[in-house]
């Protein structure tokens, strides 16, 4: 399963969501790559990556395919997953590389799609920046699917709409891919206004919206802040914040493989976890 996770929003969690995902997986034993294609790099630094010879900017100025196969490292997860999940770091170089990217007429939107070639793994998570810029085509033009991370607050509903209007046209000119996996709501607080917009979101899709909800929990704060997964944080509430992101994972496995068409999935990428 390759799985783009995308907003235009910043500040919705994202990355968050990407990396409870990879521990989660990385528990069942799944075999995850998680690529960065934020320039901020957290996801990165989130899985105790702090240097490295390569990045994902390599890869897509390579414009080869395979490209990303020898930029994948071994994360710094190793202390508590049998198979802890490999990253594809990335650097602020990145946010120079995207204007560069706009001036190749040809093959600007696909590079990280021919980069991934001959990636071996069950999962592969690319954390997309918060912007529709050629950074995030990439990413959603390499996915079969896509997780829509939406904080309930107010105008969550219509930066939802923004995004979906925007996979449409992708999947458009994509035979149908990315499939949209489902919505997701992070950092759910237990105020009455976020209850209030997370129902709106549920009542405006209620066929996408992924139950439960990932509670705002300090625990998740201090899996980021100490760089390690929240399966192994010893705090009150990570293990009920892991026992969500375990849901919302088995949702996704169960979306993505509704939604598989063998001919068309990305190549390279092993599908043996849905």
């Amino acid at each position: 399963m390759s799985l783009a996770v995308v907003n235009q929003k910043g500040g919705v969690g994202k990355t968050t969501v990407a990396l409870g995902l990879a521990a989660v997986a990385s528990r069942r034993d799944l075999d995850v790559v998680v690529v960065d294609l934020d320039p901020q790099a957290n996801a990165t630094t989130g899985l105790a990556v702090w240097t490295t010879p390569r990045t994902v900017a390599d890869a897509l100025t390579a414009d080869s395919d395979g490209a990303l196969v020898g930029v994948v490292t071994q994360s710094g997860w190793g202390a508590y997953f049998d198979a802890a999940p490999r990253v594809a770091p990335s650097t602020p170089a990145l946010a120079q590389l995207e204007p560069q990217l706009a001036l190749d007429p040809i093959g600007a939107q696909d590079r990280l799609r021919r980069s991934l070639v001959g990636i071996d793994a069950d999962v592969v998570i690319i954390d997309c920046p918060p912007s529709l810029g050629l950074l995030t085509i990439n990413g959603l033009f390499a996915a079969d699917h896509a997780v829509v991370v939406a904080e309930p607050s107010a105008w969550a509903v219509d930066g939802v709409a923004q995004i979906l209007r925007n996979l449409d046209r992708i999947a458009e000119r994509r035979g149908g891919l990315p499939t949209l996996a489902g919505v997701v709501v992070n950092r759910l607080a237990r105020t009455r206004d976020a209850r209030y917009w997370d129902e709106q979101l549920i009542e405006t899709y209620p066929a996408d919206a992924i139950r439960p909800a990932i509670a705002l929990k300090a625990a998740i704060a201090e899996a980021s802040a100490q760089s390690m997964p929240i399966t192994a944080v010893a705090r009150s509430g990570a293990a009920e914040a892991a026992a969500q992101f375990d849901r919302v994972l088995d949702h996704l496995l169960r979306a993505a493989d509704e939604g598989a068409d063998p001919n068309t999935s990305q190549e390279g990428v092993t599908d043996a976890a849905v």
